[in-house]
C-alpha cells in the first residue's frame, strides 16, 4: 500500500530538509567568548552582510549528516555493480594503517632525512607495481588515470621529439576508454578511431591500414571498454613498434589480470594503474586519485619528476632535471610526489595479499563476472559472444517491443535495495548494460542481484510498461527531468524571502 505521511517520512527513512532550511539565526552548538576589538587590516574589504552559514545546534548538525550517510549506497551498504568504476571494497587494515603515527601527520615540505620511512614506501610501492607489469619504470606522482594517461603521452611526445620526428596521429580502438582520444588530443595528438569486429575487439585489419610514418603510437585498452581480452594484442605492439610508434596501454581494467598477465610481455610501453580499481584504494566522492605509470625502457628516460632514488643507503627524492644520469623528463604533473595516502593503502593490500593472493584476486572477478553472465544470458541479450574478462556486457534487445527502456530498467532496479550497473556505456553497444561484480561479492550476493533482475526482465515481458515508467518508488526523491537538471541546474540555494 502506497500512501504519503504527514512529515514526508517512510517510516524511519526521514525527509531532510537542506541544512540552510533548518537554519535559525543566533543558533549556535558552540560558545565562543567575542573577541577584542582591534584595528581592522582589511583596507575597507571587511564584510557588510551576514556569512550566510545556517545556524544550527549540534544535534542538529550530527542528525542532518547521519541521515544524509543513510540515502547514500556504497559497497559497504550492499552489491555495487557499476561497472566501469569498480567500485572494490576497501579493506579495513588498509584504513588503519594509513592512520597509523608517522604516516597520517607526515608533510610535503618536512626535510628528506625525517622521511626516509615515507620514501621507502613509495619506492617499495612502485617496486610492486614494476613486478606485477614487468617493466623497468613507474612514475608515482600521477593524481588520477586521466592524469595517468596525460603522463604517458606526454612521454610518448618527448620521445618523438627527441627523435626529431614530427609525428602527431593517435589510433584509438572504439572499445578503448572515452578518455583516451581526449587526453590524445590534449597532448596535441590528432586521433584515428578504428572500429571493432563483430565480437567487439580491435578490427586488425583496418589497424593495419591506418599505420603509417605519421603514426605516434596506439591508445588501447586491455582488457577493453566491451569487458574482454584484445587476442591481436601482441600483433598489435610488435606492428605499431615496427611502424615507429608506441603502444599506451590503458591499464584501468587490470584488475583482471594483475598476477596473470604482465603487460611488458604484451609489448606496451606505458600503462597508467588506478589504485582504486586494481588496489583497493578509495575512489569516488571528490577524494585523492592515484593514476602511477609504468613505463617500457624506451620511454623510461622521458618520466617526469620527481621519482625516488635510493643511494648511499638513503632514500632521496629526485626532482630537477640537473639531477638526472642520462634521463630526459619531460618536466613534473604536480605539486609534491603523489597521494601518499593512497600508496600506504594499496602497498598494504599488496603486502596483505602477496603475489598469490592478486591472482587469486584477479581470478576471482573474471569467476563471479562469467557466473553472472551465465545466470542472465539466457534471459538478457549478451552484447559479444564468449566468455568476458571482469565485467559482462549486455545490450537492450532483449526489451525490444516492452515500451521499457535501459533507463526504466535502472530506475526500477533501485527499488530493489540495488545500485543499477553501469547504463548506456560504452558507446558502440547500443543500450549497454555492464555488470561487474568484482572479486569479494559472495555466490548468494551474486544471486540474489541475478535474481531481482530476471523478475524484471520478466515483468517488463508481461507488459508492464507503466510501472518501470514510474520507477522507482522507494528512493527519497523520485525519477527527475534528467534533461531539465542537467540544462537547467539550480547551483545555488536561496531563503524563499530573499527571492
Amino acid at each position: 500500500m502506497s500512501f504519503q505521511t504527514h512529515t514526508g517520512n517512510r517510516g524511519l527513512v526521514l525527509e531532510e530538509k537542506l541544512i540552510f532550511e533548518q537554519g535559525e539565526a543566533g543558533r549556535c552548538g558552540v560558545d565562543l567568548p567575542k573577541p577584542d576589538a582591534v584595528k581592522s587590516r582589511l583596507g575597507g574589504l571587511e564584510r557588510d552582510s551576514d556569512v550566510g552559514l545556517p545556524g544550527l545546534s549540534e544535534p542538529q548538525v550530527v542528525r542532518h549528516y547521519t541521515r544524509l550517510s543513510q540515502k547514500n549506497f556504497g559497497i559497504d551498504s550492499g552489491f555495487f555493480p557499476l561497472g566501469s568504476c569498480t567500485m572494490k571494497h576497501n579493506p579495513r587494515l588498509n584504513e588503519k594503517v594509513a592512520r597509523m603515527p608517522g604516516l597520517a601527520d607526515l608533510h610535503p615540505m618536512q626535510p628528506e632525512s625525517t622521511v626516509q620511512g615515507a620514501l621507502e614506501l613509495i619506492d617499495s610501492c612502485a617496486h610492486w607495481l614494476m613486478v606485477l607489469t614487468g617493466m623497468p619504470a613507474v612514475a608515482m606522482s600521477p593524481a588520477s588515470g586521466a592524469q595517468g594517461e596525460l603522463c604517458g603521452m606526454m612521454a610518448i611526445r618527448a620521445a618523438l621529439d627527441a627523435r626529431g620526428e614530427n609525428r602527431r596521429r593517435v589510433l584509438v580502438p572504439e572499445s578503448a576508454h572515452g578518455t583516451n582520444p581526449a587526453t590524445a588530443a590534449a597532448c596535441g595528438f590528432t586521433v584515428d578511431s578504428i572500429p571493432a569486429t563483430a565480437d567487439g575487439r580491435v578490427d586488425l585489419a583496418a589497424f593495419e591500414a591506418k599505420l603509417g610514418d605519421d603514426v605516434a603510437g596506439i591508445m588501447l585498452t586491455n582488457p577493453n571498454t566491451c569487458g574482454l581480452f584484445e587476442r591481436d594484442v601482441r600483433k598489435i605492439a610488435d606492428l605499431v613498434h615496427a611502424a615507429g610508434g608506441y603502444f599506451y596501454c590503458d591499464g584501468a581494467n587490470f584488475n583482471a589480470i594483475v598476477g596473470r598477465v604482465r603487460p611488458a610481455d604484451l609489448g606496451i610501453d606505458a600503462m597508467h594503474i588506478n589504485l582504486h580499481k586494481t588496489f583497493s584504494t578509495p575512489h569516488g566522492g571528490g577524494g585523492p586519485g592515484s593514476g602511477p605509470v609504468v613505463f617500457s625502457d624506451a620511454l623510461a628516460p622521458f618520466a617526469p619528476l620527481p621519482y625516488v632514488l635510493h643511494k648511499d643507503g638513503k632514500f632521496h627524492l629526485v626532482e630537477t632535471a640537473s639531477e638526472q644520469d642520462g634521463k630526459k623528463p619531460f618536466g613534473r604533473l604536480k605539486g609534491f610526489h603523489g597521494q601518499m595516502g593512497m600508496f600506504i593503502r594499496a602497498l598494504t593490500y599488496m603486502k596483505s595479499h602477496g603475489a598469490d593472493g592478486l591472482r587469486q584476486a584477479s581470478g576471482d572477478a573474471v569467476l563471479n563476472a562469467n557466473y553472472l553472465l551465465a545466470r542472465l544470458k539466457d534471459k538478457l541479450s549478451v552484447a559479444f559472444p564468449g566468455y568476458c574478462m571482469h565485467e559482462a556486457l549486455f545490450d537492450d534487445e532483449f526489451l525490444k517491443g516492452t515500451g521499457v527502456s535501459t533507463l526504466d530498467l535502472a530506475k526500477a532496479i533501485i527499488d530493489e535495495g540495488f545500485h543499477p550497473m553501469t547504463m548506456y556505456f560504452p558507446l558502440v553497444v547500443h543500450g549497454a548494460l555492464l555488470v561487474e561484480p568484482t572479486e569479494t561479492e559472495t555466490k548468494e550476493s551474486i544471486d540474489q542481484f541475478c535474481d531481482a533482475v530476471l523478475s524484471l526482465v520478466a515483468k517488463a515481458e508481461s507488459g508492464d510498461a507503466e510501472f518501470f515508467k514510474n520507477a522507482p518508488y522507494l528512493t527519497p526523491r523520485r525519477r527527475l527531468d534528467e534533461t531539465a537538471a542537467a540544462r537547467n541546474p539550480v547551483l545555488r540555494w536561496v531563503p524563499k524571502n530573499a527571492e
